[in-house]
């Protein structure tokens, strides 16, 4: 996962370790191997970040995705959660489908990012 996905080239494995243990990990097995997953960083009452969802190259294409994503949003909506982000690089046209849309107000949001860039991960820098 960590050198598929544009979002966690280069993280250690310790640190995708501390991320799932301090969030609400969702996963899709086919049998008994992993094809999907996605980290839902939440308060459990009123916000739910979705982020680093990941289907697995030979399970792409299939909808699985937008079934993950659509699961985590029923499921969190039933325990009371209405309000639902997450960002993504190049999935916008998944995401409409299942009901997201441009952030309105986006300009008051803002960020501290400490993160080297991928070409300086992958030593391209």
């Amino acid at each position: 996962m960590c050198d598929e996905s544009y979002w966690a080239a280069g993280r250690d494995y310790d640190v995708v370790a501390r991320s799932i243990e301090g969030s609400l990990p969702y996963s899709v097995f086919h049998g008994s191997e992993q094809v999907a997953f996605a980290r839902i960083v939440t308060d459990g009452a009123t916000l739910a970040w979705i982020c680093d969802v990941f289907v697995a190259t030979g399970h792409r294409g299939r909808g699985l995705g937008r079934w993950l994503v659509d699961s985590i949003v029923e499921d969190l909506t039933d325990q009371g959660v209405a309000r639902f982000m997450l960002a993504t690089k190049d999935a916008h046209e998944v995401y409409r489908r299942a009901g997201f849309s441009e952030l309105e107000g986006a300009d008051r949001f803002m960020k501290l990012d400490r993160r080297p860039t991928r070409a300086a991960i992958l030593g391209q820098a």
